[in-house]
C-alpha cells in the first residue's frame, strides 16, 4: 500500500513537471503608464510605447495609473498563425 501510495505521489508530480515545462516563457517590461483601458496598458520603454492587453485574470499590485511606473510580466501569445 506504501508503495502504491509513492507511486501515484511521483506520477502526479511528473504530470505536473510536464504541464511546467510546456508554459510559455514570460518576458517583463518596465516604465511609466501612459494610458489604461479595461484590455490595454500602454508603457513608455525608451523611445517606444508598448502595448499590453489585459484581461479580468490579470493581477494588478498596487494603483494601476498614468503616470507610475510599473513592471508588467508577460507571455507572447500566437493571435493567429498562416502555414504556406
Amino acid at each position: 500500500m506504501k508503495k502504491l501510495v509513492t507511486l501515484a505521489c511521483f506520477a502526479g508530480f511528473l504530470s505536473v513537471a510536464a504541464l511546467a515545462v510546456a508554459a510559455p516563457k514570460t518576458y517583463q517590461v518596465t516604465g511609466p503608464v501612459l494610458e489604461v483601458k479595461d484590455d490595454l496598458i500602454v508603457v513608455q520603454k525608451g523611445k517606444e510605447k508598448w502595448e499590453i492587453a489585459r484581461g479580468p485574470e490579470t493581477k494588478i499590485k498596487g494603483e494601476l495609473k498614468v503616470g507610475a511606473k510599473v513592471t508588467i510580466e508577460y507571455r507572447m501569445t500566437a493571435a493567429t498563425v498562416e502555414a504556406k
